[in-house]
């Protein structure tokens, strides 16, 4: 085997890993549209988001938080939970997530338009009340 004979088989091999790869990339390309259609299709039409070029995207936050407890859960007393609450202004969406045993997890995600009022308490500077629809 002559130089130039390896030569084209390792072009050839460099030939054939890049159109894997191209392969593979189509594959993720045509995964992420149609993951990016059906969010899409799940958010609700009432408020179209149209970013510009300029605009910047607004960051997920996330935020260790205490659930307090209300009147109506007075006989769920226990021990106080710690949740994560993220926040997603451009997508809507407010997940409130609890760590459970055993690493399960447990989360309600609610969509802005199931949120009817943010109260932020006077005498606790750090205590904000969420109404929710029903």
């Amino acid at each position: 085997q002559t130089a130039g004979q390896s030569g084209e088989q390792e072009l050839e091999n460099l030939v054939l890993k890049l159109s894997v790869l191209k392969d593979f990339l189509s594959s993720i390309e045509k995964k992420a549209l149609k993951a990016l259609q059906e969010m899409s299709l799940a958010t609700p039409a009432t408020a179209p988001l149209v970013l510009s070029r300029k605009a910047k995207s607004i960051p997920v936050q996330t935020f260790e938080v205490k659930l307090d407890i209300t009147l109506g859960d007075l006989t769920k007393i226990g021990k106080s939970q710690k949740y994560t609450l993220s926040v997603d202004v451009e997508g809507g969406k407010l997940v409130v997530l609890k760590k459970q045993k055993d690493s399960q997890e447990d989360w309600n995600t609610f969509t802005h338009d199931k949120i009817r009022q943010l109260i932020k308490s006077q005498r606790v500077q750090n205590k904000l009340g969420i109404v929710f629809e029903k």
